[in-house]
């Protein structure tokens, strides 16, 4: 059970109401659990993160490179709530059920360049400082630009912060779960 009390969305006022209104229209017309809390508890903060989310959806990456990093970020981070929400996205994304597992396992997936995806990543989230000039060259040579660089560094904060936000929180999950 989450440990924050929500009161009821369709009670809410105000900026919370405002934002809620605006995550139903990206949403499908729910308000998942995460977006209830941050939006009762601070609205400018879960507007600033609609907008990143909004420039990353506009971003050259794919929706399954976004995926890609969106759920390995939450399954190093143990965020089982991130995880089954990128799971479900992931497969509306198109991402196979395998290679959602390869993924989530850090194992080769069988396309180069999002094994190459995978590897980054996992550098940046899981090690301290620079990273090694090499891992720069090896991302560039899988096909990936300066700009998408920047984007993958903006993926992985907004996944950082869900996750840490959802750990707090330890916020009911209202996503199909993953085993």
């Amino acid at each position: 059970m989450s440990r924050i009390a929500i009161p009821a969305v369709a009670n809410a006022t105000g900026d919370a109401a405002d934002v809620y209104t605006r995550v139903r229209k990206i949403a499908g017309g729910s308000v998942p659990n995460l977006f209830a809390a941050l939006g009762h508890l601070a609205p400018a903060t879960l507007n600033g993160a609609l907008d990143a989310e909004g420039a990353l959806a506009s971003s050259s990456l794919s929706k399954q490179d976004l995926e890609t990093i969106k759920l390995l970020v939450s399954e190093q981070t143990g965020c089982d709530y991130c995880v089954a929400a990128h799971v479900m996205l992931g497969k509306l994304a198109g991402l196979a059920p395998e290679t959602l597992r390869q993924i989530r396992a850090s194992h080769p997936t069988g396309d180069a360049k999002r094994d190459a995806l995978i590897h980054f990543v996992t550098i940046l989230h899981t090690t301290r400082g620079t990273i090694a000039e090499s891992e720069y060259v090896a991302i560039h040579a899988a096909g990936y630009s300066d700009t998408q660089l920047a984007e993958i560094s903006l993926a992985i904060a907004m996944t950082i912060f869900t996750n840490t936000f959802n750990r707090i929180n330890d916020t009911d999950v209202d996503f199909p779960r993953v085993a």
